[in-house]
């Protein structure tokens, strides 16, 4: 029975594996020395003695005290057993060293990926400083200094680095002229976790997570564990610089005005200043609540490189607005007549244009390639010579606009309309009303009208061509849908002539913006400003020698941007190219031709920010040393090797006291 009893102690310890009562070990291997507790096992149940027979007297006696010393000694050799086998257990586990940690220690992460928010609205303080600023010497002193890991803010990768390596960089970190979506900042994060790896992933998301369009939203993933920090501001008054434009017009004098917005408590008596490159020209102080407008006045004729700035002591990105306004360049026209165009002299004036016209035959071809815009004002036909500079003068981003006479020769305008897919067939005599403004075609949607108008005096013609061929767009449509005006891509085709006989077009106040517009279109002057991270668009009317090439640069900065040359012009298209606000200088190897502002986009001027506590499928934090202190504890191990020791010498101390006092 005492043998079946030492089976069962001895068969519970070698089935005490890595988990039992919780443990866990970093060397499980030594866990089999515990077959060695067989050893004072099988010694004390296979100890035979021998005793020896002595002749003695009072054999009743002697029995007596035979069984009484037999128990003794058998319970003191019970007691000493287990604490021998106790002892043992004790030095074969603490060798084996036991630690206890939550259930989830084995799958802690291992793969971390942390976002870190560097957008412009991380310049508000918080109770510690600028938010961005408190984050970063959060993360260097709370994070893992050597644990590898991955970085990424909105325009910057750091992958398989550490806080470490990164201090230096992160104490340099900028803010985000461009920042991600909510949704792209977590695809871009999730897509640095090593794909081959099996190990447990963690993003760590940090950011204000101000109110966006598409607010913060993370899908169920069971790979990957999802950390958010919201770093909250002290408070979330701001005043912004919105907006400026040209409001005003004269030889004299331009009107800006200057558009302010207010997230928070009204302003009183908010300082706004206006500098000329370092020359302060003007100044105001306005009050208000949410959105005011304020007027400046500045000289015509003067280029301006212009600031204006506030001081507010909420977010300073939008405390600045840069603009230009350079000396204009002229739009070249030049008509090419067999009609009046005293209506188109008119239109063109002096100040905007320089407004060439000559009749059919007397054209001089070299003309053709100094224009910006070519006007064919009711020609009868049109030479193949003409045609084929035409479609060269087209192709080097020149804009055309015709207009066809009643005797046109159908053949040869279809010659040149066919390089633009449009065909005119026969011209019919019966008139028809011009009913249909398209509000939304280029030339008629901005700067054109107020809004939109419906009754209005209809303009009639007398003869119109059909097109059988019309994929351009329609700006202006008869009553029956056709168009009266198409635009195919640089072409303006009017598909009636439009002299006194014919119309009444010239008569219709809309003819003075659309022969405007048709013109300036063909040289796109730059804007006051452009904003950071949209794509821009504009022309410098600059003459390039081969291989040259313009670059636009300040003190910070230079870039060069994408840019195709015409003849007597260079389209430039910005996007993502540059990362600060200012003003630059256009240059063609060091010569400036132009000035063009940068500045933010405002979107983030209003602080308001998204509240977290319905998400699902995230764990949030309201600062990143709480957050690192969770994740702390969630991985914490305890030594146990200590105790077992500790142990172990117990348990030798009571075996001792046993062999010495126990009778």
């Amino acid at each position: 029975m005492n043998f079946k009893i030492f089976l069962l102690i001895l068969h519970a310890i070698i089935i005490f594996d890595k988990h039992i009562l919780g443990m866990q070990f970093k060397h499980p291997e030594l866990l089999y020395a515990l077959f060695l507790l067989l050893i004072p096992i099988i010694i004390h149940l296979f100890q035979l003695r021998r005793f020896k027979k002595e002749a003695f007297t009072n054999v009743a006696i002697l029995k007596t005290v035979s069984q009484q010393t037999r128990k003794s000694s058998q319970i003191k050799k019970w007691l000493t057993l287990i604490t021998r086998l106790l002892l043992l257990a004790c030095i074969i586990l603490a060798f084996a060293q036991p630690f206890t940690a939550n259930n989830n220690s084995v799958q802690t992460a291992k793969d971390t990926v942390i976002f870190l928010d560097n957008s412009f609205s991380l310049q508000q303080k918080g109770p510690q400083g600028d938010l961005l600023k408190r984050a970063v010497q959060d993360l260097i002193s709370e994070a893992d200094f050597d644990k590898t890991l991955t970085l990424v803010t909105h325009n910057a990768v750091f992958k398989n680095t550490s806080i470490k390596a990164l201090k230096k960089e992160l104490l340099q970190l900028p803010y985000a002229s461009n920042p991600l979506s909510y949704k792209a900042a977590l695809l871009k994060s999730k897509s640095l976790f090593n794909a081959t790896s099996t190990q447990h992933k963690q993003l760590i998301f940090i950011s204000d997570f101000q109110q966006m369009e598409e607010p913060f939203t993370a899908e169920a993933d069971s790979t990957t564990q999802v950390n958010l920090v919201q770093l909250k501001p002290a408070n979330t008054n701001n005043v912004a610089l919105d907006s400026v434009f040209i409001s005003k017009n004269s030889p004299s004098q331009t009107e800006l005005t200057l558009t302010l917005k207010n997230f928070g408590v009204p302003v009183e008596n908010l300082s706004i200043a206006l500098h000329n490159n370092d020359k302060l020209i003007a100044k105001s102080a306005v009050s208000f609540t949410e959105k005011t407008e304020v007027q400046f006045t500045v000289p015509s004729k003067d280029v301006i490189n212009g600031t204006f700035s506030i001081e507010d002591t909420g977010l300073q990105f939008d405390n600045t607005l840069y603009f230009n306004i350079n000396t204009p360049s002229k739009v070249s026209v030049l008509s090419i007549s067999e009609g009046d165009d005293q209506y188109l002299s008119k239109i063109y004036s002096e100040d905007e244009f320089k407004f060439t016209s000559v009749s059919a035959n007397q054209l001089d071809y070299n003309l053709i390639e100094n224009q910006n815009t070519i006007v064919l004002n009711e020609l009868k036909d049109i030479p193949a010579n003409l045609i084929n500079s035409l479609k060269s003068f087209t192709d080097q981003g020149g804009n055309l606009i015709i207009i066809p006479s009643e005797q046109s020769n159908i053949n040869a305008y279809n010659t040149l309309l066919i390089n633009y897919n449009a065909k005119f067939e026969s011209l019919i005599k019966s008139e028809k009303r011009i009913t249909t403004i398209n509000y939304a075609h280029p030339i008629y949607k901005s700067d054109v009208f107020e809004k939109q108008v419906k009754n209005f005096q209809y303009p009639k013609v007398n003869q119109y061509f059909n097109l059988s061929q019309n994929t351009g767009s329609i700006a202006l449509s008869f009553e029956d849908s056709k168009p009266f005006l198409s635009q195919f891509s640089n072409v303006f085709l009017f598909t009636s002539p439009i002299n006194a006989e014919a119309s009444n077009f010239k008569s219709w106040a809309l003819i003075v913006p659309s022969f405007y517009k048709m013109a300036v279109s063909s040289l796109q002057h730059p804007k006051l400003y452009y904003t950071i991270g949209t794509q821009n668009s504009f022309d410098v009317d600059v003459s390039l020698h081969q291989d040259d090439i313009i670059s636009i640069k300040n003190e910070q900065e230079q870039f060069i941007p994408r840019q195709h040359y015409f003849n007597n012009k260079v389209s430039v298209i910005t996007k993502e190219r540059t990362e600060s606000a200012g003003i630059f200088n256009i240059e063609n190897k060091l010569n400036t031709i132009k000035n063009i502002s940068f500045n933010y986009n405002r979107d983030e001027s209003n602080l308001a920010y998204q509240e977290l506590s319905t998400l699902k499928n995230v764990t949030i934090s309201d600062s990143i040393p709480s957050l690192f202190d969770t994740l702390k504890s969630n991985t914490k191990i305890n030594e146990l090797w200590k105790w077992f020791t500790i142990f172990a010498l117990a348990f030798l101390i009571i075996e001792m006291l046993i062999l010495k006092f126990f009778k």
